[in-house]
């Protein structure tokens, strides 16, 4: 028995940082800070968790950032909030809308997509829906490689831009966690498209 369970665990330790790995080559060369981001049309901006108050969390304001950064450096025209519009973590597109506006984003350049429930939902409603053939996603470096590579297989000519985070060490160690186990259901989704 204790045989049959090392093995269990040693298969799936196997398959998670196999599809790390796959996700890692996937995205080489489409992953950068913003300094060296290429000129698209648009940065997506998948949703993160909101505050009671309703403004963003350290991760959703981080994404951001970034993307008024892009915004203001001429790389990109538009923004596309993508998340939750009524969801356990808050109502992520209102509080990305207004975030930005209070920043100063003209709200004519900023798109909003209530049903990005996921990075892949994101990304294929972002080519399906909206019609984005060539895009920026911003988000932290650990979901970086995920979503770059969902993006690009959804048929968007996808880069992926790390987003900043002032974030507690806990919330860094939960969410990479959460990120490698993740990838091996983007992987499949990849392949068995």
């Amino acid at each position: 028995m204790v045989r049959v369970s090392v093995g269990l665990i040693a298969a799936a330790a196997t398959v998670v940082a196999g599809a790390n790995i796959r996700l890692w080559l996937v995205s080489a060369g489409y992953r950068s800070g913003p300094a060296a981001a290429p000129t698209v049309p648009v940065v997506i901006v998948p949703g993160a968790k909101v505050g009671a108050d309703g403004a963003p969390m350290a991760y959703m304001r981080g994404r951001l950032d970034v993307a008024i950064e892009l915004l203001r450096a001429g790389k990109v025209r538009e923004v596309l909030v993508s998340g939750a519009a009524a969801g356990v973590s808050g109502d992520e597109i209102t509080s990305m809308t207004k975030y930005l506006a209070d920043h100063g984003i003209d709200p004519s350049v900023v798109r909003a997509d209530g049903e990005g429930l996921s990075t892949r939902a994101t990304c294929e409603r972002a080519k399906n829906l909206f019609g984005i053939d060539r895009a920026i996603i911003v988000t932290q470096y650990q979901h970086l490689p995920r979503a770059v590579a969902l993006c690009r297989g959804a048929g968007i000519d996808g880069y992926g831009v790390t987003a900043y985070c002032e974030c507690k060490r806990t919330t860094l160690v939960r969410n990479t966690v959460r990120e490698w186990l993740a990838a091996p259901k983007a992987v499949a989704a990849l392949v068995w498209r």
